[in-house]
């Protein structure tokens, strides 16, 4: 007997909708997950904290962020129950419909997602941050587009994230803990709301984020699914009685303990570069040998990039408030004939917000309390950091990088030519933005001297497509060669999409559940 019906490899958004979708129609589920389980109780806050994940040493380095470095590009990833959804920037929008209109394959279109993207916001429950709480980087980003003639094309966000439509900046400390309100959400789970802490990207204490670990996830174990945390998949097989081996580290302590598990059908849905690494694997040792050639091609960095900006005239205070609020919608190729999807950005100010909360703990010496509360003033006086706009942006780069095994290690070839017009564009339009605000735009050396980029949103590695000529996977997502494995996550996305993609890989993920379903 096998050990499930489905083993469902990685639970970001194509891993936890395929096994909440699976659990629900009564099929039996194990979810295996390489990371650990996170809550606000071990959150990492300190320098010695686990932040990162090493695939090297994950016994001794299991922490938030994996960071994998290659020639030219630099990949962020979260590592724990819920993937990607740890560490994105909550914001759940649609892909426009011409994005699908060349490089997938028939059937893949705006319209057959369209039920699913409805679908995905009404479990992750997304709405765009009330008018009212808006931070001073939206309206930073408002006037910038009126200034730019482009009025038209801002727009506020959605964000899978809570809020209370009585929470103001204007209250008495409006960022303590206490002004969330703790409430079930549409699954049953206890969140509470935002009270605009800044700390999206790193866990946020009082749970108004609508993480995978809330929704689609929380329903998967109400129906039986089983999810294992610090679970490592290095390899699947095929068996002589048809069913499919995962070959698995479990982390135990200081040890990997080998794990051995069969199941009738298998969703890989590691991410773009942990599923891909599998496949590759599997391949090259005999256990998939059909595995499409194509497999590892066509890899995007989705076209990231962010440009940090000093504007002396105003307080960005780019710490507060959701990480991403809005966007200017460039991807008609409106500017310098290039696609380009402007956002807000913002990061956690980890030491202002401890000395704040310092100065006003109870249980704090009262002379602690005094100088704390007298140094505010003087930091934020010299502290430039508030006065920094990290402008953000994604476009449609070439998406013709190369994932491959060298020395059994996960490599990539990114030739930065076919993107470099599409980048240099993004970096121009953030100093066009900067300069009608009055800051000055700083783009980054990396990209300056070395053509080196950075990207949280990696995309491809395993692309639908028609044919195996094409493609590793088909329409359904079912990979070619291989009946009953299919892949759901980002690898699949065979090309830029130009925004943030989270929204699309779980409607793809919400379109292959129903396959599967179907084949059980």
């Amino acid at each position: 007997m096998p050990d499930a019906d489905v083993i469902v490899i990685g639970s970001g958004f194509g891993g936890a909708v395929t096994a909440c979708r699976l659990a629900e129609a009564g099929a039996s589920v194990i979810v295996l997950e390489r990371g650990r389980e996170w809550h606000p109780g071990n959150f990492p806050r300190q320098l010695d904290d686990p932040w990162i994940w090493d695939d090297t040493a994950p016994t001794e380095r299991s922490g938030w962020f994996d960071v994998r470095m290659f020639p030219h590009m630099t990949v962020i990833q979260g590592a724990g129950v819920g993937g990607g959804s740890l560490v994105y920037a909550n914001i759940s929008v649609e892909a426009k419909p011409d994005t699908f209109t060349v490089g997938w394959p028939p059937g893949v279109t705006y319209d057959m997602l369209a039920p699913h993207y409805a679908e995905v916001g009404r479990m992750m429950e997304v709405r765009p941050v009330p008018q009212a709480q808006w931070p001073e980087r939206t309206r930073l980003l408002r006037d910038a587009a009126t200034q730019a003639g482009w009025q038209h094309r801002f727009r506020p966000l959605d964000l899978a994230v809570r809020f209370d439509p009585a929470w103001t900046y204007d209250q008495p400390n409006p960022h303590d803990h206490a002004k969330s309100v703790a409430e079930p959400n549409l699954h049953g789970v206890t969140q509470g709301t935002c009270v605009h802490l800044g700390e999206c990207d790193i866990g946020c204490p009082v749970k108004a984020r609508n993480s995978l670990d809330f929704n689609y996830l929380a329903v998967a174990r109400q129906r039986g699914a089983v999810i294992r945390p610090g679970h490592i998949v290095r390899e699947i097989r095929t068996t002589a009685g048809g069913l499919f081996e995962v070959d698995a580290r479990e982390i135990v302590g200081p040890a990997l303990q080998a794990r051995l598990l069969t199941a009738r059908r298998v969703i890989v849905a590691a991410g773009s570069l942990g599923s891909t690494e599998i496949l590759l694997r599997s391949r090259a040792n005999g256990g998939l040998p059909a595995v499409s050639q194509r497999l590892g091609q066509r890899w995007s960095s989705n076209g990231d990039f962010l440009t940090p900006a000093v504007h002396p005239l105003r307080e960005v205070e780019p710490s507060r408030g959701p990480t991403i609020t809005a966007a200017i919608d460039l991807l008609d190729g409106e500017y310098m004939g290039q696609p380009i999807f402007v956002e807000d950005g913002g990061f956690p100010g980890l030491a202002p917000d401890a000395l704040e909360r310092h100065a006003a703990d109870p249980t704090a010496s009262p002379t602690m309390r005094q100088i704390t509360a007298s140094l505010l003033p003087v930091l934020g006086r010299i502290n430039i950091i508030r006065r920094v706009m990290p402008w953000f942006a994604q476009s449609r780069d070439a998406a013709d990088g190369t994932l491959s095994l060298q020395n059994n290690r996960l490599a990539l070839a990114w030739n930065v030519a076919g993107s470099e017009a599409t980048i240099n564009a993004v970096a121009s339009v953030h100093r066009k933005l900067a300069m009608h605000t009055a800051g000055l735009a700083l783009t980054p050396l990396p990209w300056t001297i070395a053509r080196d980029l950075i990207t949280p949103h990696p995309l491809g590695g395993c692309a639908m497509g028609a044919t195996p000529a094409q493609g590793v996977v088909d329409a359904r997502g079912e990979v070619f060669g291989h009946p009953g494995l299919f892949v759901a996550d980002g690898a699949i996305v065979p090309k830029a999409i130009g925004l943030n993609p989270s929204r699309t890989i779980a409607a793809l993920a919400e379109h292959i559940a129903g396959h599967v379903i179907a084949g059980l």
